[in-house]
């Protein structure tokens, strides 16, 4: 998927926003008004239409097989492939829909094996827990991982939508959580344009994609799962980095641990490769690719933040089943 951007110069009044909001700059102001002139880099995440007070800009979609969005960082992610591949297109909010799981029947094996993977998470932790009790300080009340940026696998997003849909079909609470998404999303965005503008302007070099990677760490986002007593509402269904992220980790050999715990600097403790468990994950999103055989060949190659996660809709269209639509 693409997209075709217009403005309506008749309905524009050049107040720029789109200019300013934009994170891989498809807009440029020509005689006072806003013109996308780079709109084969669109990313679809309509956030200069979300800004435009005068409805001057539209996007429609154009068939094509998606790129792959790359992780943005955060203390437990590995990849450092930030915004050199393109994302895939922003999808608009979820219509009330039967959950995945049940919708896809032939993904069910899938998702199976990604809860045996989340129990195989979850008893690590429980090691490390006993093995370090007064290391590990995780508690009801602290959202310090629900403050990180980092991005899920495909497995893993549509997983946690469709345990959404079947918790929140409809009702306030629905609504609410999908606004905190929005905005955190758009929040987002903005920091990748900016990431993605100091790694252009740097031309691509380690260093600068060191720095982009501290930063991103160091950011933070609240999550849109977190209520206002900041629990997470998906408590039971949260991510992997969710639930090993006041544990020792380690990243290309690299290690990292929650600040708030109480695991010493220098010392030796037991660590959890992550390189290992997003290989597997990786694997459960080519199968999914596969299972429904998506004509997508990078559909497992797309990582989303949760806000994203949360307003995706994995119908048919995003997940690349049957033939192309013809353009009309």
């Amino acid at each position: 998927m693409s997209w075709n951007v217009t403005v309506d110069a008749d309905k524009c009044v050049g107040c720029g926003e789109c200019v300013d909001v934009c994170p891989v700059e498809v807009y440029e102001m020509t005689d006072g008004k806003s013109s996308p002139a780079h709109a084969e880099e669109c990313l679809g995440c309509e956030s200069c239409v979300e800004v435009c007070e005068h409805d001057a800009i539209r996007k429609l979609s154009i068939e094509m097989p998606p790129p792959a969005i790359a992780i943005e960082g955060g203390g437990l992610c590995e990849r450092k492939e930030l915004f050199f591949k393109r994302p895939l297109p922003f999808f608009t909010l979820l219509p009330i829909i039967d959950p995945m799981i049940n919708i896809m029947p032939e993904l069910t094996p899938v998702f199976t094996a990604y809860e045996a993977l989340v129990a195989e998470a979850d008893a690590v932790f429980a090691r490390v827990g006993e093995m370090h009790p007064d290391c590990v300080t995780c508690k009801p009340g602290c959202s310090d991982c629900c403050h990180a940026m980092f991005d899920l696998s495909l497995v893993e997003a549509m997983y946690l939508n469709a345990r959404f849909i079947e918790k929140y079909d409809f009702g306030p609470e629905r609504s609410r959580i999908l606004e905190n998404a929005g905005s955190v999303d758009r929040k987002l965005t903005r920091m990748k344009r900016d990431y993605f503008r100091e790694l252009r302007d740097a031309k691509g070099s380690e260093d600068a994609m060191e720095h982009i990677m501290e930063e991103a760490a160091k950011a933070r986002i609240r999550c849109p799962l977190l209520d206002s007593n900041d629990q997470c509402v998906l408590y039971d269904y949260r991510p992997i980095t969710c639930r090993l992220y006041g544990i020792p980790t380690a990243i290309g050999g690299k290690g990292h641990v929650c600040g708030q715990s109480n695991f010493a600097a220098g010392a030796s403790y037991p660590t959890v490769h992550l390189d290992k468990i997003q290989e597997r994950l990786d694997r459960l999103s080519v199968e999914i690719r596969d299972r429904v055989q998506s004509r997508f060949k990078e559909l497992h190659e797309v990582f989303v933040p949760v806000s994203m996660a949360l307003l995706t809709n994995y119908d048919d269209a995003y997940l690349g089943i049957g033939p192309a639509p013809k353009e009309s």
